[in-house]
């Protein structure tokens, strides 16, 4: 058993490690202040949240895509139950949606988008964000690869 505590010791420290890859900026909607993930890249993209078993208050991540379209989030092998916010080019929400854990339901949005930020479930609503409120702080985030 001894030998094995370094082992399982590493295991639990691979999803901060690669979390801590993803560059890291402040953003602010409606005087609430959020510290994103910027998954902007593919890979990054496709990994988004999964497999992590918690996110902090006031933390989430924010999904640059290459093109401006109809992008759409699953919660395949998602532990954490998420609200995402899809968000224009000029950083104006567009839609909200509330998604489950462990689903393959698509959610949309409602228009082309640039970025989407996913939170807790229901952190949007908490503080009374809604589609129409800007999202400040997008130009900060490094371009999509």
């Amino acid at each position: 058993m001894k030998r094995l505590l370094p082992l399982i010791f590493a295991l639990c420290l691979l999803p901060a490690v690669a979390s801590a890859a993803m560059p890291q900026i402040e953003l602010a909607i409606h005087k609430h202040a959020l510290t994103a993930e910027v998954a902007g890249n593919d890979a990054d993209r496709m990994q988004g949240l999964m497999h992590r078993r918690m996110l902090p208050e006031n933390r989430g991540m924010l999904f640059v895509f290459p093109n401006v379209a109809h992008h759409g989030m699953w919660m395949m092998n998602t532990y954490i139950p998420l609200s995402v916010a899809f968000i224009d080019e000029s950083g104006v929400i567009i839609n909200i949606e509330d998604m489950q854990p462990h689903t393959r339901d698509s959610h949309s949005a409602k228009k082309p988008v640039r970025y989407a930020l996913e939170m807790n479930l229901g952190w949007f609503r908490k503080r009374g964000i809604k589609p129409g409120m800007k999202v400040e702080g997008l130009e900060k985030a490094p371009p999509p690869r």
